[in-house]
């Protein structure tokens, strides 16, 4: 016969503080976009034209995409943040939050406006570069 696991109240009110903690540092690093959304934008922009993740014919319309997605990041619920990067979750473990949202944007999004040529590289290596730029900005 199987075990059963009955957590004690002492595993319970600490498993309780780890999910409150990482609650907390996803609405911090959220809220944190409000103070540098304009140069993140530019930034996230400029680094996946520079990388060769992202051919556009429109640098300003690619960092206009990206600054809309972060504003809208700033307003949107849990669960449709939780909706959008559902797709890309076990992408890497323990993803930013930011960088995650806008890295599936770029996948989903970016390609179909009319200014992009195409999305080049690995799902990953556009994570990346967008994470290099979310921490310049936003601490972890």
């Amino acid at each position: 016969m199987s075990k059963v696991f009955r957590p004690s109240s002492r595993e319970a009110s600490i498993l309780s503080r780890i999910e409150s903690s990482k609650e907390r540092a996803r609405r911090f690093a959220i809220k944190a976009v409000i103070d540098c959304m304009d140069a993140l934008s530019n930034a996230i922009a400029m680094k996946l034209v520079e990388n060769k993740l992202v051919e556009t014919t429109n640098k300003n319309g690619l960092e206009e995409q990206i600054h809309q997605c972060l504003d809208k990041l700033t307003r949107a619920e849990d669960f449709d943040v939780d909706y959008q990067i559902a797709p890309f979750r076990a992408l890497i473990p323990n993803p930013h939050v930011v960088s995650i949202y806008v890295t599936a944007f770029v996948i989903e999004q970016v390609i179909n406006h009319r200014d992009t040529v195409d999305i080049y590289g690995a799902d990953e290596e556009i994570y990346y570069c967008i994470n290099q730029q979310v921490k310049k900005y936003i601490p972890s």
